[in-house]
């Protein structure tokens, strides 16, 4: 009798253990669902729309006179010309600050007629910095050996490619008055270039 009744609380007590570890379980179980579940960090809001004018500036010219202009002031920088239209030009050039380290630079400049007469030009232009890191990869050589079939030896062959690690439009007020400057310069070259009194062209 005594020994029965031994037995019984040893089952019992094994019963309720197993049923703790349960409940333990289940809880962690829950917390890691919960866990995976949370809402992301949200980021700060980066984008805030003001009044000024560091992307854009007037011209006293017509629109394709000063995508001209601003395609001549690409090339002169050492820019490669993607894009050349009367009222868009692009150019791309390329930087590598470090061995492991890539950058290209687009600056995209688009002309706008500012009135009816089209003999004012509105410029807007926005320079975007994309960052590249160097990716190694390793890839091990297989040779077929009648015995055994395919084995794969330890030679490895390596690989690099460029990976896009960031990207980034250009904030900075110098940086455009610059460029704009030298549109201007070549518009004024383009002005005194033109014989005065020139009587206009036959239509």
């Amino acid at each position: 009798m005594i020994f029965e009744n031994s037995l019984r609380r040893i089952q019992e007590f094994f019963l309720a253990l197993g049923s703790v570890f349960s409940r333990s379980s289940l809880v962690g179980f829950a917390l890691v669902l919960a866990g995976c579940s949370a809402t992301p960090h949200p980021y700060a809001l980066q984008e805030r729309f003001g009044s000024g004018d560091m992307h854009s500036r007037l011209f006293d010219a017509t629109p394709e006179q000063t995508c001209e202009a601003g395609r001549r002031a690409l090339l002169s920088q050492g820019y490669l010309i993607s894009v050349a239209r009367q009222d868009m030009v692009e150019g791309v050039k390329s930087f590598q600050p470090d061995a492991e380290s890539h950058m290209q630079m687009t600056i995209r400049v688009v002309c706008v007629p500012d009135g009816g007469r089209g003999s004012v030009t509105l410029g807007f232009v926005t320079g975007v910095q994309d960052s590249y890191t160097v990716k190694k990869g390793n890839s091990s050589a297989s040779v077929g050996v009648p015995a055994l079939g395919s084995v794969s030896l330890p030679f490895m062959a390596g690989s690099e490619s460029l990976v896009k690690v960031a990207s980034q439009t250009i904030n900075a007020e110098v940086f455009y008055d610059r460029f704009f400057d030298i549109v201007k310069r070549y518009l004024l070259e383009d002005t005194a270039a033109e014989p005065e009194g020139q009587a206009p062209a036959p239509k």
